[in-house]
């Protein structure tokens, strides 16, 4: 029943909005075409390498047991011109990965993997080396997220957006507020599509809502907690505490449906004109309802279904927080309806579903964020373009000393002839 409340609840977004405000939000939740511009990027200078013979020496050099310059590995990244030399750069990144260089990746490199992936229709082979993070040393800044977020968005492929969100929501890269707009985006247009959702991916999109959420002090943001909290909840109640937080950046602490009734106290009781969505209000009432009836019908089978023995033996290995929550379901479930009253009753219920916040959200600031995006970025890549070029320079002075070397021991060979 929880499910089919948020399918339906968000669903209907795009029943309420199909005047020209919605058209107009639509093209708007996109980055802005100088956002997404590549022209500051391929400005800077070029080191232009054949990138057979590059494969060709990488390769000796690993035969030999000595590791690869993170330069060299630029380099080749840089160098891409099909999609075919996309496929042989991931396998040189992974490569570096696993050598005793694999440290020395450069944030540079993995901007301009990203980029290239995108220039040459290879965004799966991106988000492929992205969720593998550790086996390719792929860990993207801000703006980078964004662009591949973006690029998701356009296609309206949500799915694979969320797949780049639940990524940064890992690398707790939900710093800019940029990102927080689009990850939010990517979320409630993904929910939206009512997909059938597994256990893993109500985890990974309850804490990609959670952990945004807490970023945005405002309806969208308090929703999104409100959301996220539930989904965990919902899985906590299912799997266990340990099944939240194991491997998410998430608090230890059990709890998440008591966390997502203590949202709704904290926007019941604030004195300012926040309100939660009335879609996500309706999903924590139908799951409190499926999880009660669930609840109903073990204790009504108990020992005939399962025999007094084998119930027991059940019963000594469940953790004993997990089964204390259980117990504090009743108590949840009227906790919900006092505060529900008290949030309807204080007209802090906005009947506008989540991915109307969200889209509005987009509207007043995804362009304000911006700007101070491409002032930072800017800035980075000057930075990223001064590190280059002392790279550059300290390698031609080890080649030259390497050289001098060379002919010394020429020299004293041939003297002692």
């Amino acid at each position: 029943m929880a499910a089919s409340v948020l399918q339906r609840c968000l669903g209907a977004v795009k029943v309420i909005h199909k005047c020209g405000s919605h058209s107009f939000i639509a093209r708007r939740c996109l980055l802005s075409a100088a956002y997404t511009d590549t022209k500051l990027w391929e400005e800077r200078e070029k080191d232009h390498q054949n990138l057979a013979l590059m494969a060709a020496l990488m390769d000796r050099t690993y035969d030999r047991n000595f590791p690869v310059s993170s330069l060299t590995i630029s380099r080749f990244v840089d160098n891409i011109s099909s999609r075919e030399e996309v496929d042989q750069a991931e396998y040189y990144l992974y490569k570096f990965r696993h050598s005793p260089n694999c440290w020395y990746l450069r944030d540079w490199t993995v901007h301009s993997w990203v980029r290239q992936c995108l220039r040459y229709e290879a965004r799966d082979k991106a988000l492929h080396t992205l969720k593998n993070k550790v086996q390719y040393g792929m860990f993207p800044d801000d703006f980078t997220f964004n662009l591949l977020i973006d690029s998701f968005i356009k296609d309206e492929d949500f799915k694979g957006a969320c797949s780049v969100v639940e990524e940064g929501m890992l690398q707790e890269s939900f710093d800019l507020p940029s990102t927080q707009i689009l990850s939010l985006y990517a979320l409630s247009s993904y929910l939206a599509t009512k997909p059938e959702l597994s256990v893993s991916e109500q985890r990974a999109l309850g804490a990609a809502l959670l952990k945004c959420g807490l970023k945005q002090d405002n309806s969208t943001g308090l929703s999104a907690q409100l959301l996220g909290c539930a989904l965990l909840g919902k899985v906590e109640m299912a799997a266990g505490i340990h099944a939240v937080f194991r491997g998410m950046p998430l608090m230890w602490t059990p709890g998440y449906l008591s966390q997502a009734l203590a949202v709704m106290e904290r926007v019941a009781a604030a004195p300012g004109d926040s309100k939660l969505s009335k879609d996500a209000v309706d999903y924590l009432e139908g799951l409190l309802q499926d999880l009660s009836s669930a609840s109903d019908s073990n204790s009504s089978s108990g020992e005939d279904e399962l025999g007094g023995e084998e119930e027991g033996k059940k019963k000594e290995e469940e953790d004993e927080d997990d089964q204390a929550e259980r117990e504090k379901l009743p108590l949840y479930v009227s906790r919900f309806k006092e505060l529900s009253g008290q949030l309807q009753s204080g007209g802090k219920v906005d009947p506008s579903p989540l991915q109307v916040l969200v889209s509005s959200l987009v509207q007043q600031g995804l362009a304000s964020a911006e700007g101070p995006d491409m002032e930072q970025y800017q800035r980075k890549v000057g930075e990223w373009e001064a590190e280059r070029q002392q790279l550059i320079r300290r390698e031609k002075e080890m080649r030259e000393r390497a050289e001098e070397e060379r002919q010394a021991r020429q020299a004293a060979k041939a003297a002692s002839q």
